[in-house]
């Protein structure tokens, strides 16, 4: 059995990472030449291409931590990290809202059910929760203190209810150390973040739709304006659901 990691371990293998460890940008450049060179319809790639590099960064995540001998102690239903803010482009709201769509019958009005009742029932702490400034770097702790779940964030089983298209914050922020840190902390300092591999993805999924649209293809997005709008997921949700997200 893995032994939890102690703070300061941590801190020593994350220098590690940092001093040793080479990061392959090919590996994100591979997915996105595949995908254009391939026959697929223009929805299909971008959505295949969506998932594919969030993906791709859970592996890179996977080989720093062989790199580095270490284990994330986190476990399916935790959702500590579910109450922090979720900040995401426009671009890739309407890329998870797609998503969704073309998940099966039942799976996408269970989550639409959800969002239903949780735009009634948290509607006091969201409209607090809106109102920060997406910007400030304190937001993090301003924004956790609400103690508002993630609307992806499925009350009865802790799960996400669209976990293989969650955003990047969702999978770059991991405990090593003895998840009762979590529980007893609103920001504890043993966690750690990957959100440097952000930078990477992003890059390549701009890439994909900038040359889908430099082609001249018809596509959901309205790029670059997209891609460039943040802003925390609840509000993108309330806006697609209100059918406004293209008037911001």
């Amino acid at each position: 059995m893995n032994r939890y990691l102690r703070h300061e371990e941590i801190i020593e293998k994350s220098n590690k990472i940092n001093e040793s460890y080479e990061l392959d940008p090919q590996v994100f450049d591979e997915i996105v030449d595949e995908l254009l060179n391939s026959e697929h319809d223009t929805e299909d790639v971008i959505l295949d291409g969506f998932q594919r590099l969030l993906t791709e960064v859970n592996h890179e995540i996977a080989r720093m931590e062989q790199h580095v001998d270490m284990t994330p102690s986190c476990f399916k239903g935790c959702a500590f990290c579910c109450y922090f803010p979720i900040i995401v482009s426009k671009m890739e709201a309407k890329m998870l809202f797609r998503s969704i769509e073309n998940f099966s019958q039942e799976r996408k009005e269970s989550i639409y059910e959800h969002w239903e009742n949780y735009y009634t029932s948290q509607s006091h702490k969201l409209s607090q929760a809106l109102a920060l400034d997406h910007t400030d770097e304190v937001v993090k702790f301003d924004y956790k203190k609400l103690n508002l779940p993630c609307p992806m964030l499925d009350p009865a089983t802790h799960a996400c209810m669209a976990y293989e298209v969650r955003p990047i914050p969702c999978r770059t922020y991991l405990n090593y150390s003895d998840p009762k840190v979590c529980a007893e902390n609103h920001l504890p300092k043993e966690p750690f973040s990957y959100e440097f591999l952000y930078d990477y993805y992003f890059g390549a999924v701009n890439e994909l739709i900038q040359v889908l649209y430099e082609n001249g293809e018809d596509l959901f997005v309205d790029y670059p304006t997209d891609a460039w709008s943040y802003d925390f997921l609840p509000a993108w949700i309330q806006k697609w659901r209100e059918g406004t997200i293209d008037e911001v």
